[in-house]
């Protein structure tokens, strides 16, 4: 476990979770708009157990334990990795739509570090691999944030997304959004610890119930958000 962080280590940290951090997060419900469509997630327990159950198994399997390689990769100048592991989380998307939704956020992230003077940001803002984990992993590097705050940080800013999603979609209210993201967060924690300690066999994990819905949600009559 790392030390806790202290007040100037702390602030870039919030700076690349916010939810105002211009990348398009808000434009992706990630299948859940299929799932409240179809009636799998319809309350606050239903959606509890949707965003907690990604979370455990594919953020915590996938995302999180790419963060680290991807961490290491960006410190050491390493770029057979990022390549590497960049195709692989590229192929373990479950749709499309997800692989089109996570490489747009990746490119627009990149865009935004190297506008923010991350020159190495510059070949990921067209890269066909570029993923919103890499990206992110090159900011948390860029402005020094270890790697377990950086994987709490990406997950939290995930889990807020969904909520912020799912209160629309129910609909549920904003309290019952809150009560909502104060239930995850209890499990982030294990949530980073395990994807960490993941090693590269161990990596992934399928969702056949997510890629049904991501599907179905690409001919979805009514829908306000892409994926």
């Amino acid at each position: 476990m790392s030390e806790p962080a202290t007040a100037p280590d702390l602030l870039p940290l919030l700076r690349l979770a916010s939810s105002a951090l211009p990348v398009g997060s808000f434009t992706g419900s990630e299948a859940l708009e299929y799932a409240v469509a179809a009636g799998w997630v319809h309350d606050e327990v239903s959606a509890r157990d949707w965003i907690g159950g990604r979370m455990r198994h594919s953020l915590s399997t996938l995302d999180v334990a790419l963060l680290r390689r991807f961490q290491a990769a960006w410190r050491v100048g390493a770029q057979d990795p990022l390549e590497r592991w960049s195709a692989y989380l590229r192929a373990s998307r479950e749709s499309s739509e997800l692989r089109e939704h996570d490489n747009a956020m990746g490119r627009a992230l990149a865009r935004l570090l190297l506008s923010l003077g991350c020159a190495r940001a510059r070949p990921w803002t067209q890269h066909a691999d570029a993923s919103y984990a890499c990206s992110f992993a090159l900011a948390a590097h860029h402005w020094g944030i270890a790697p377990e705050p950086a994987a709490t940080g990406y997950v939290f800013a995930w889990c807020e997304s969904q909520v912020a999603a799912v209160v629309k979609l129910v609909p549920l209210g904003q309290t019952a959004g809150q009560r909502l993201i104060g239930a995850l967060i209890k499990d982030i924690p294990r949530c980073v610890s395990d994807g960490l300690a993941l090693e590269d066999a161990e990596v992934g994990a399928s969702e056949p119930g997510l890629a049904i819905a991501s599907a179905l949600h690409e001919t979805q009559y009514a829908r306000l958000f892409r994926s």
